[in-house]
């Protein structure tokens, strides 16, 4: 047996190999550590905090901070003057393995939204610039049977409209990469002020649809929406069933508390 770790180091010409340091690029040390800094303060920090404990003057930290943001990875609120963990660092987090507890935790309130509207009822998380679907209630029946595909666009479909409503880093990145049209942009802007979107036969002719976000310690990690025929989901209707979608998901936020 081998007595020390040395001997394990491979050969080359009778010598050991030398093992190189991987040459660090400072600007992404930077931003992970801003990143990491941000996370250990609870998830939002001011500027001179974290310039303090990186050591570095304001303007630098300012600009890593502003890259951040535009990427989605950090995010400033309306009257805050701190920088809070983005969008897209909690749909990473997701993605590493939330879905089974968010399924569990919605289930109930995504079935009794199912049995007072008598609608499919469907669950929707950020995946990339798209909307995934992870959980789906019917109402078992076949004429109102509006299943979802596993990913859909974000623009038009109700939960999209709902993320791009109340999560600011994922539109801005949106918007980076491709047009929205004014039309868009005024559902997106009415979603924001009534708390919940409409979706009027835009992404499957026959359907209609309404949304909410689901918000966990104030940022919306999800969309709970709603769909069904047309003509049976007039636009009045929709909204009625909006507020009631609401009522069930602040119940289901206080009892977590």
């Amino acid at each position: 047996m081998r007595q020390d770790r040395a001997q394990d180091v491979p050969h080359i010409a009778g010598k050991p190999a030398v093992q190189k340091t991987p040459r660090l690029i400072q600007s992404i040390e930077r931003s992970a550590a801003i990143l990491e800094i941000i996370a250990q303060k609870g998830g939002h920090a001011r500027l001179q905090e974290i310039a303090g404990i990186l050591g570095l003057g304001k303007t630098t930290v300012h600009n890593i901070l502003q890259t951040l943001d535009h990427l989605g990875y950090v995010q400033r609120r309306q009257g805050d003057v701190r920088y809070h963990l983005g969008g897209r660092i909690l749909n990473l987090a997701r993605i590493a393995g939330d879905d089974n507890a968010l399924r569990a935790r919605l289930h109930p309130v995504m079935t009794a939204i199912a049995r007072d509207s008598g609608m499919t009822v469907y669950l929707a998380v950020p995946s990339g610039d798209e909307a995934a679907y992870l959980e789906v209630v019917d109402c078992h029946d076949p004429a109102v049977d509006g299943r979802p595909p596993l990913h859909e666009q974000l623009e038009g479909s109700a939960v999209g409209l709902v993320f791009l409503a109340f999560v600011p880093g994922l539109r801005k990145r949106v918007m980076t990469t491709r047009a929205l049209d004014a039309d868009t942009l005024v559902r997106i802007e009415e979603a924001r002020v009534k708390g919940y979107a409409i979706d009027i036969e835009a992404c499957r002719p026959g359907w209609n649809c309404v949304a909410i976000p689901w918000r966990e310690k104030g940022e919306v990690r999800a969309s709970i929406g709603l769909t069904g025929p047309a003509v049976r989901l007039p636009r009045a209707h929709l909204v009625r069933l909006g507020w009631m979608m609401m009522r069930h998901v602040e119940r289901a936020a206080v009892q977590q508390c």
